[in-house]
């Protein structure tokens, strides 16, 4: 539900419970009043210049709904931005309307419970006004209390409930639901407390996104000492407070895709521990009890997962669900009445030509009376035309069980799509998590092989300074006899330089074979991880009657030299070549 609609639901009880007049419209001066309200709990400026802009005196229907609406979303809804204090705001609405509509003296629940379960109302309710809760919404909601109370469910004290209120009405107004709960109907042998306590539990889960709460034991960061706090379960984080009137907060554990919960044994003196890790911290706590430890350990799990699929929390995404399944049979009700009706057009027409045979019948015996001679001749042909229109009838009677029959089917064929449906939703899933891991193994292997590319870089390097060693050497030989000691030294040196590349040579040759074998490693796994997704593959196309293929990437030609594979490319090993072709030339010469 969007910010916009969880504000005019409380805003509708409040408009609708302001005075009229004769005309059925309201007041400007008590417009006026409520716009001013409903801009200081939502921190909206308030511009009474444009609200007598909009309700001039000349127009017909200013301060009538329809009129109002349009000034509410421009000035009001359309500027509310960040968080405001729902309760608040549904407190101030709750005490506009409730004078007017809310009955004391028949209820046996308080008025802080009323409040709640109106609030619950405007949760539950649907989205078409007047404002209604259907039986279904009532039945989610009076099970909720029931096990809030820790009573057993009641199906058929409802079901005598729901054919009553079927004869009546399609659901209940929020005074009418206040009214049901409040007569005790649904919670008797339940103590006031007891209801108003479980009253409370699902107005927190429904109206304030309140999970889970209560006392636990939490190990300090620092000091490493445990101290007991109030916990506060929400969608998105956990917050713990000194006690439980909520005014002074300690901290808050902030729950995302990244965050794990799980059980750790007894220590310390301490019973019952669970951890909550998170990328920056993790928590130790303590629970009363086993049940209450797993109970927490199961709904921040189920927080956890719905962070990370992107969905709202349980009892929203349950609602959604429930109107989807409503709006989809309400559907196919409407299908079903529109065939049974073209079916009774059909039957109708029909009837109509059986009482025109009727009065061809009538009008040929009047006839026969006169026309004695003919008689037995119309009797036979009025006979033969009877028959046929009793074929015809028949005929009729078994179209019409052929067309429920195909209702049936149609019926038990959408049924099967749906499960292939849910099949194919597993089979991508799976099919995902395959692609993912080809994923992985392509990155692995660009990895190994920028590491090759970069050794061969550093080989190319060496084998450049060894050629160019191998120059200068021959110059030196070629110098004059009286500079030979000196250049026999200086060639000494150079050796011993040479000798140090080829070293540094032979290492790089040995890190490029490890850097290939790692390749090969790499290789292999994407290999392993293509014929995975070949297989999904197949099996998704099995269903859907679609093949996909996944190709691996292109494949690079390596060049074989005697310093091993993918030592050089072409094009450098073509340039060696000349190199030495020159070199050799020279040293004949």
């Amino acid at each position: 539900m969007a910010l916009k609609d969880e504000l005019l639901k409380p805003i509708w009880h409040a408009f609708t419970a302001l005075d009229v007049d004769q005309s059925g419209k309201v007041s400007k001066s008590q417009l006026k009043v409520l716009s001013h309200n409903l801009c200081t709990l939502l921190n909206v400026p308030h511009d009474p210049v444009a609200l007598d802009e909009h309700f001039r005196d000349d127009d017909e229907g200013p301060v009538s709904n329809q009129g109002y609406m349009p000034y509410l979303n421009k000035f009001i809804l359309d500027k509310v931005h960040g968080e405001i204090n729902k309760v608040e705001f549904n407190r101030m609405c709750w005490t506009l309307c409730a004078k007017k509509n809310l009955t004391k003296s028949l209820l046996c629940i308080t008025e802080e419970s009323a409040f709640k379960i109106w609030a619950i109302f405007n949760f539950l309710s649907e989205d078409k006004y007047p404002l209604i809760i259907v039986p279904e919404e009532i039945e989610y909601l009076l099970k909720k209390l029931t096990e809030a109370m820790g009573g057993g469910w009641q199906q058929a004290l409802f079901e005598d409930y729901r054919i009553g209120l079927h004869r009546k009405q399609n659901g209940l107004s929020a005074w009418e639901l206040i009214e049901l709960i409040g007569s005790g109907e649904f919670s008797k042998g339940m103590d006031h407390t007891t209801v108003s306590m479980a009253i409370n539990e699902v107005f927190n889960e429904l109206v304030l996104d309140i999970l889970k709460q209560g006392y636990m034991w939490k190990k300090g960061h620092k000091r490493k000492n445990w101290t007991e706090r109030w916990f506060v379960l929400e969608p998105n984080m956990i917050t713990y407070y000194i006690g439980e009137d909520l005014k002074d907060k300690k901290g808050e554990i902030i729950l995302d895709g990244n965050c794990c919960v799980e059980s750790l044994p007894d220590k310390d003196g301490k019973k019952c521990l669970f951890l909550v890790k998170c990328v920056e911290k993790s928590y130790e706590i303590s629970a009363s009890d086993k049940k209450k430890k797993q109970e927490w350990i199961q709904v921040i799990r189920t927080v956890v997962e719905q962070r990370q699929q992107g969905l709202p929390p349980l009892h929203k995404e349950a609602r959604r669900k429930r109107r989807a399944l409503r709006q989809k049979a309400l559907a196919e009700q409407r299908e079903i009445e529109k065939m049974m009706k073209d079916l009774q057009t059909a039957n109708e027409a029909k009837q109509q030509e059986l009482e025109t045979v009727r009065k061809q019948l009538q009008e040929a015996a009047e006839r026969a009376s006169v026309e004695a001679k003919r008689l037995q001749d119309t009797h036979l042909q009025l006979q033969k035309r009877f028959m046929l229109d009793l074929e015809r009838e028949q005929m009729l009677l078994v179209i019409r069980i052929q067309m429920e029959n195909k209702v049936a089917e149609k019926s038990s064929e959408l049924e099967q799509n749906l499960l292939r449906l849910r099949e194919l939703e597993d089979l991508y899933v799976q099919l995902q998590e395959a692609l993912n891991q080809e994923k992985r193994a392509r990155q692995e292997e660009e990895n190994a092989r920028y590491i090759q590319e970069r050794l061969l870089e550093e080989e190319a390097t060496k084998r450049a300074r060894l050629e160019k060693l191998h120059r200068e050497q021959e110059i030196t030989l070629k110098t004059t006899e009286a500079e030979k000691k000196e250049l026999e030294s200086m060639r000494q040196t150079k050796e011993r330089e040479l000798q140090e590349a080829m070293e540094q040579l032979q290492q790089l040759e040995r890190d490029r074979v490890k850097a290939r074998e790692d390749y090969q490693i790499v290789r292999q796994k994407l290999d392993e991880a293509a014929c995975n997704t070949k297989s999904w593959q197949k099996k998704v196309a099995k269903q859907e009657g679609l093949i996909r293929l996944i190709q691996p990437g292109s494949k690079i030609q390596e060049f074989i030299t005697h310093w091993g594979p993918a030592s050089v490319t072409d094009a450098e090993f073509k340039q060696l070549e000349k190199q030495w072709q020159e070199q050799k030339s020279a040293s004949s010469k």
